[in-house]
Parts: structure tokens; C-alpha cells; sequence
């Protein structure tokens, strides 16, 4: 893949390029999105971040028949090296953390609505109930490497691989002295430390109902995932089907969110739980956060409404000075 040597510009990302210190930055395309990295004080660092990236995509890949969960998922069986097989344990994690929220062996059901081909078609409800019989995280026996799978089964690390690969990337940089990067993972931001001058990076949100923002964040070491309804989807008959399943129905999620940005220090805690607030609902999302203490979000429901966690209150702006924004508090 050719590197493009450029001053960050994503629509995503706010704030040009210091004028006093360039940054070494490259655009690559992994995990079928175009990601964006940019790192001050090493480009042999840059390297190494594109390298780490390419190499979980190809261990964890579930379309690439040389990769590792291909093997698992064709087998029902198989060992994972080092960097698939912490993304595992981490995501088997969130699925019990979220009680079946996030559920990686959807991906079944998934690939049957056509959002891993591209083949888009509405399954009748007989196929999907068959399809969900396959559907339970807890069914995966993982130990030391080595994955079984029961019968029929197949797992997904999509929900967190770009996030992963963002927490992994920014220790890596970290350990080598970088004190400032900010990686944009196709949406999957990864903050190092704060700008070159020190101030914090800021981090537009996607206006899930429009072509512009719905507000700034500021981000200083952390990382910010949004999940939304417009991210992939296809219409059938008048109806709006998206990506994001409901591991409990088999069908797009219905939950009266239509985006869901998580912010906090583990990117793959932030890729996960973006996916799983929005399959909760605003409520249930609601009393998840205040029942945790390692992140913050903001939540847009169908109507358009604002809701951000008060931890998150000073650092969102909207982008509409006359937006109202309901700030989520704990009791």
C-alpha cells in the first residue's frame, strides 16, 4: 500500500499542522477504512504503528483466508499468536461486561443481512432464528491461545479490532518517547498526549442526521469511537437497515439511538461499548455508565437529542451554539 506523506486533513479531525513542527504523518487503508496517522518526533515509529496495524488485520481478518480467525472460524478450532489472542480475551471481556451487548459470534447473522459481502437482503425471521441458535459469547472455549468453537459457530473481532489496534499503537509510541500523535483509525480516534503546543486535540463528531458535525470534542490522551446508523446501511421497501445488530433479535438495532460516541483511555473499551450503548438504548446506556467509572458518551437519539455524561460536559461543544444538550448526571 502506498504511503502518502501529509499534513493531516480528515473531515473528521479539527486543527491544521503546527507551523513550527511538522509531523511525521501517512495515509494507509486497513480494516476496509481509510485511516490516517499522524506522530511527532519519529517516523520510525510511524512505521512501526503501520506495520502493528497491518498485522492484526491479517491475524484477525474474517474474510482473508490466510488469516488466523479465518482458520478458527473454517475449522471450528485453532491457536492464535500474541496480538489475535489478546483482542480475544479483551473482547470476550466486554461481552461479559456488557451482558450480551456486544456478542463477537453474531457475526453469522451479520454476514446473512449482507453488510460483510455487500450482498444486502432482509433474511425471513425462520433463517435468523436458526442463525441466533449459533449466537452466545459464552459458547467460546478459549484458553491459553488455543479457540474452540462450538458447532456451526463463528466470531467476529470487527467491534474491536480498529480500537485495539489504536490502544496498541499508542503504547507502542508511548514506549518510545512520543509524547504527541493522534491517530485517526477510520473514525477510531487515538489520541498521544495533547497537541505539540499542549493544548487538546479536537475531534469532530459525525452529524449522524446530515453531512456536517454535531459537535467538537476535546481529547488529550484518550481515545473517541462513534458508532452510527449511517455508517453502513442499505433500504429495502422504504426502510432503513444498518450494520449494527441486536445480538438479542437478530436485526438491526432499534433502540432509539442513532449514534453513540464513547470516549475514555482503552481504545478497544471505547470501540466496544460505542456498539454496545447503541444496542442498550439511551436508559439502559444511561444507568450502564453510572454504574462505571472508565468512560464517558455522547448519545444522540432518533428525535436529534443531545445527551452527553457529565464527566464529557465541558469538553463537547455542539456545533449549533443553539443545540440543547441534556447532560447525563450520576445520583
Amino acid at each position: 500500500m502506498r504511503r502518502v506523506i501529509l499534513c493531516l486533513a480528515a473531515a473528521l479531525l479539527l486543527g491544521g499542522c503546527g507551523a513550527k513542527q511538522q509531523p511525521a504523518s501517512a495515509q494507509i487503508f486497513a480494516m476496509d477504512t481509510y485511516m490516517e496517522l499522524q506522530v511527532y518526533g519519529s517516523e520510525e515509529l510511524l512505521t512501526q504503528v503501520e506495520e502493528l496495524i497491518y498485522s492484526l488485520e491479517k491475524a484477525v481478518s474474517v474474510t482473508d483466508e490466510q488469516s488466523e480467525l479465518y482458520a478458527v472460524n473454517r475449522d471450528g478450532a485453532g491457536e492464535l499468536g500474541e496480538l489475535a489472542a489478546g483482542l480475544l480475551t479483551s473482547a470476550l471481556d466486554m461481552c461479559r461486561r456488557t451482558g450480551g451487548a456486544l456478542d463477537i459470534s453474531v457475526y453469522p447473522v451479520v454476514r446473512a443481512w449482507g453488510f460483510t459481502t455487500g450482498d444486502y437482503r432482509v433474511p425471513e425471521r425462520e433463517e435468523l432464528d436458526a442463525l441466533l441458535e449459533l449466537v452466545d459469547y459464552t459458547a467460546v472455549d478459549f484458553d491459553d491461545a488455543c479457540v474452540t468453537l462450538a458447532e456451526g459457530m463463528e466470531i467476529d473481532l470487527g467491534s474491536v479490532a480498529k480500537g485495539y489496534a489504536g490502544e496498541k499503537a499508542a503504547e507502542l509510541l508511548r514506549s518510545g518517547g512520543v509524547e504527541s500523535a493522534l491517530l485517526n483509525l477510520g473514525g477510531n480516534v487515538q489520541a498521544v498526549g495533547s497537541k505539540p503546543d499542549g493544548s487538546a486535540w479536537r475531534v469532530a463528531v459525525k452529524d449522524p442526521s446530515g453531512s456536517g458535525y454535531l459537535g467538537v470534542i476535546e481529547l488529550s490522551d484518550q481515545a473517541a469511537v462513534t458508532s452510527g446508523g449511517y455508517e453502513r446501511y442499505f433500504e429495502q421497501d422504504g426502510k432503513t437497515y444498518w450494520h449494527i445488530i441486536d445480538p438479542a433479535t437478530g436485526c438491526p438495532a432499534e433502540s432509539g439511538l442513532i449514534s453513540v460516541t464513547v470516549v475514555g483511555d482503552s481504545g478497544l473499551t471505547c470501540d466496544a461499548l460505542s456498539t454496545a450503548l447503541f444496542v442498550m438504548g439511551l436508559d439502559a446506556a444511561a444507568e450502564f455508565w453510572a454504574a462505571n467509572d472508565d468512560f464517558e458518551a455522547v448519545l444522540v437519539s432518533e428525535s436529534g437529542e443531545i445527551y452527553v455524561t457529565e464527566g464529557l460536559s465541558e469538553r463537547f461543544t455542539p456545533a449549533d451554539e443553539s443545540a440543547e444538550v441534556t447532560v447525563i448526571a450520576r445520583d
